[in-house]
Order: C-alpha cells, then sequence, then structure tokens
C-alpha cells in the first residue's frame, strides 16, 4: 500500500486524497450487470481495499451481505462518549462499463481520467481522506458518531442502497457521494421504467381484416405518450426539479412482414416528481390509452421503486451545510441515486461530491484535482462543526 493511501502526503507532488483517487481508479469495479468477466466486475477488490485502509486508520469495520458475494462496507468513527448525532456519507463504489486504457489512471493538465474518477470514486476518495484527517486531529467530534457507508449496485438496480436502508439505524443527515461539483443537492428525480404490451391477432398479410394489428395499436399508444402525456406533463412542474418527462427507449413486435402482428411492445423511461408513485402513474396511463381505443398491459417493477427525493431545507444539519458551502438556493438533479432509497427510510440525504456529472459514463471520464480537493476541504470542515 502506497504512503498516499494511508492518507499521508507523497514524497511526490500530489496530495493524499489524489493519490487515493489514482489508486481506486486502478482497482477495477463494474458493476456486474454490464460485465461478467469477474476480473472486472464486483465491488468487493475495491472493498478490501479501502477496508484494510480504515482499519489502520482507527475506523471500525463492517461487511454488509447484499446479495451473494455483494456487500456495502461500513466504516465508522464512534467516539469514547455516547453519541447524541450521526451522520452518514454514501458513496458507490460500482462503475459503468470501461474499456482497458479507463482502468489506467491518468494525471494531466490538473485532471485525474479513468473510469469511475468522478462517478463517484471522487466521493469516495474525498470523504475518506477527509474523515481519516478528522479522527486524528485533536477537534474531532467527541459525541458525533461518522459513518462511512461504501455501497455497491448504484448503477443498476441500487440492492447495497436499498439493503442498507432496511438495516441501518437513521441517521441526522445523510450526504450522497454524487458528482455535484460539491453543491448540494436537495432534489432529484425519481425513475420508472415500465412495459407496454398490446395483443392483436395474428392473420395472413393480405388479409389484414381478418386480424387484428397489434403494432398499430401501439402506435397509437406511442403517439399519445410522445405529444398529448408528454405536454400534460409540462403543465405540473415542480419548483426547483422542473416537470417530468417520458421517453419511448425500446419497441418491437411482428415476426415478418406478410402476417399481421399479433403482439407488440414498448419500454419507457418515466422521470418522476416528488410525490408520484409508480401506482398512481401507471393508473393514469392505463385510464388515458383506453380512453383512446387502446388496450394495453403495463408491466414494472413494484418492489424496487426508484423515487423522487426532496430534503427540507430548513433541517439545521443541512442549513449548517448549506451555509458551509455559501449556497443559498434549494438544486435539484435530473437523475435518480441512492439518496432517495436511503431517505425512504428516514433519513434525511442531500447529495454532494466532486466533480461534475458532464463527465460521468462519458469516453473521458475525468475529476478536476481542484474540485477534488475543494470536496475533501468541505467535508473536512463540515465534520469539525459536529460536537
Amino acid at each position: 500500500m502506497s504512503v498516499a493511501c494511508l492518507g499521508l502526503r507523497s514524497s511526490r507532488s500530489i496530495s493524499s486524497v489524489t493519490g487515493l483517487l489514482r489508486e481506486l481508479v486502478a482497482i477495477p469495479s463494474l458493476n456486474p450487470a454490464f460485465c461478467q468477466d469477474r476480473a472486472l466486475s464486483g465491488e468487493s477488490r475495491v472493498a478490501s481495499f479501502l477496508a484494510e485502509l480504515g482499519q489502520r486508520k482507527g475506523l471500525a469495520v463492517t461487511f454488509q451481505p447484499v446479495e451473494g458475494r455483494r456487500k456495502n462496507l461500513l466504516l465508522t468513527y464512534r467516539p469514547k462518549e455516547r453519541p447524541i448525532y450521526r451522520l452518514l456519507l454514501a458513496p458507490h463504489m460500482d462503475t459503468v462499463v470501461a474499456d482497458a486504457h479507463q482502468l489506467t489512471p491518468l494525471l494531466k493538465d490538473g485532471r485525474l481520467y479513468g473510469r469511475g474518477a468522478c462517478d463517484t470514486k471522487g466521493s469516495i476518495a474525498s470523504m475518506l481522506d477527509a474523515l481519516v484527517d478528522l479522527i486524528a486531529s485533536p477537534d474531532r467530534p467527541k459525541q458525533t458518531e461518522i459513518q462511512l457507508a461504501c455501497l455497491v449496485d448504484e448503477e443498476h438496480g441500487q440492492m447495497g442502497s436499498r439493503a442498507f436502508a432496511a438495516r441501518s439505524k437513521t441517521f441526522d443527515l445523510g450526504i450522497v457521494g454524487e458528482p455535484t461539483s460539491n453543491r448540494v443537492v436537495s432534489s432529484h428525480k425519481g425513475v420508472m421504467w415500465f412495459e407496454l404490451r398490446t395483443q392483436g391477432k395474428a392473420a395472413h398479410g393480405s388479409r389484414p381484416g381478418l386480424g387484428h394489428n397489434a403494432v398499430a395499436d401501439m402506435a397509437k399508444a406511442v403517439l399519445y405518450l410522445e405529444e398529448d402525456y408528454r405536454k400534460e406533463l409540462t403543465l405540473r412542474p415542480h419548483p426547483i426539479l422542473g416537470p417530468g418527462s417520458i421517453n419511448v427507449g425500446t419497441i418491437a413486435g411482428g415476426k415478418q412482414p406478410n402476417i399481421v402482428p399479433d403482439a407488440c411492445s414498448l419500454w419507457a423511461d418515466r422521470r418522476m416528481l416528488p410525490g408520484e408513485s409508480y401506482a398512481t402513474i401507471a393508473r393514469h396511463l392505463l385510464k388515458e390509452l383506453k380512453a383512446r381505443g387502446v388496450r394495453v398491459q403495463i408491466h414494472y417493477r413494484s418492489d424496487a421503486e426508484c423515487p423522487a427525493l426532496e430534503t427540507d431545507l430548513q433541517l439545521p444539519w443541512v442549513k449548517a451545510l448549506m451555509r458551509q458551502q455559501r449556497q443559498r438556493k434549494a438544486l435539484g438533479v435530473d437523475y435518480f441515486c441512492d439518496a432517495a432509497v436511503i431517505a425512504s427510510a428516514g433519513t434525511p440525504c442531500v447529495v454532494m461530491g466532486p466533480g461534475s456529472i458532464d463527465q460521468a459514463h462519458t469516453v473521458d471520464e475525468w475529476i478536476s484535482l481542484a474540485s477534488l480537493e475543494a470536496g475533501r476541504q468541505s467535508l473536512r470542515q463540515f465534520m469539525s462543526q459536529f460536537p
């Protein structure tokens, strides 16, 4: 293990947090949903690396089982006195797919390039480096427990945050690591993926009147979703997030040109606002399509809802963090993340981390070293406010 990864200054010109991030990027942790190569997929290698580092620096180490061999890593600072406050830091360890060159970290022109650099190994590095520095200092909290929960599977089904929310105690505040340019995000949209299916009757293509065309029915459904429904959504904007959205992503139907298609299906992406639920959206769609003469079935995963986030800015520690970041206005983002899942279990959450979402998932993903350092410093200062 390098000196940089022990939270110390390297003999070279990079800081401890940059050195830590460079090592994290070099450890592949592609989400297994997108990569079946065991040498590259899964979070276990990153978790083991972080667990060893956390233990050396005085943090309690717990592995929280999620599914199969996948486990969340919980690194906890416990004060000697009984804690009266509990702070959660929650980045995720998994990344999207990557080529070989994306797994070789590159420092160039004030940036660190590599898969996960900003989404969200940059958050892991800044959070852990700040926490390690805090607990080694005289001003470490005496009555506050701080837990760094490194979660699995955010990029796919959020199994990590769902397991964490179901089994863990609540916190006074959760800071979920995502690339927000170190701005405090208090709201994000939810997401619902749903499938529509239409049923027809097959017949010879030369006599279409003897059948019922499922593709034609679905065409009417698409027209509604892309035109009337989209207009409906614009009429109900959220003050921070704006309107919800709809996108028809895939469609499939029919077997060959000379057969009247007896089935058709589509998948769509619906971005949700606070207060919306899968069930209410599904009921509305079925009602409106029926009124247009289209009979469809709708299917969606009801056991793993991805709701929107809306956190009260007047909560004391949220206000303190906003002051720390010199931020007056509430911010919202279009994407979904672990924050809403954790918040649904009773922990008020905000989203904050170094880097920009504009670089996440890109071919040349990178993070500004200035943003990384600023994120680390901001967290360090904020955590020192806890008693």
